[in-house]
């Protein structure tokens, strides 16, 4: 389940400890690691939050995109539909060249739920409006290409993580976040004023529901 529409699902999660820390599946560029298309890592790194470094939980860092297309790489969008679509054979992965990278996202993404499984992870914490890892906000068609068609949506590797039954969250749910972070340190009182990415203004302006 997506953590921010279902935020009992928090509350229900195991208390973590330093003995028995979360697991947590990261996207890579969150962790640090400069994956990103452009060899970097977009600068996620440096903001990821600092209770997600502490003893009580253990993160375990996973770029489906450079497993099997390396970095730097070209440009992997969304065409026709979303992550779930994508596994159903009714949408495909291109880049900016047009060429079909369909099969390794989906590679990558068997490698990174192979992770989740193998690790049992509580829950996965991923990069938003990715091709691979998004959970709230994804592109259709080329970002290269104005205007970027924005929507609510999935990207591949979540599409098959939330399909399996894995727990899911962008970095940009800020509500969930704050949430999560209570658990971790108990004096902690979460933001009244923060957000989950689906609640952004931006969002509810822009991106309609699905019918």
């Amino acid at each position: 389940m997506r953590l921010p529409h279902h935020p009992e699902l928090i509350d229900a999660l195991r208390r973590p400890s330093a003995a028995d820390p979360w697991r947590v599946l990261l996207s890579g560029c969150l962790s640090g690691a400069a994956c990103g298309v452009d060899g970097t890592d977009y600068g996620l790194g440096a903001k990821l939050p600092q209770w997600l470094r502490g003893p009580a939980v253990r993160t375990f860092p996973f770029c489906p995109e450079d497993y099997r297309l390396g970095t730097p790489r070209s440009m992997p969008d969304l065409h026709d539909g979303d992550g779930f679509a994508v596994l159903d054979g009714k949408a495909r992965v291109l880049d900016e060249k047009r060429r079909d990278l369909t099969a390794a996202m989906l590679e990558g993404a068997r490698a990174m739920l192979a992770l989740a499984r193998a690790e049992r992870v509580d829950f996965a914490l991923l990069t938003d409006r990715s091709g691979a890892c998004g959970s709230q906000v994804i592109s259709i068609g080329c970002r290269f290409e104005e205007p970027v068609q924005h929507r609510r949506g999935v990207g591949v590797a979540a599409a098959m993580l939330l399909r399996e039954g894995f727990h899911v969250v962008s970095q940009r749910d800020f509500a969930s976040l704050e949430r999560l972070r209570a658990i971790v340190e108990p004096g902690h009182v979460p933001d009244p004023e923060a957000r989950d990415h689906h609640e952004h203004p931006w969002v509810l302006e822009n991106l309609p529901l699905p019918d």
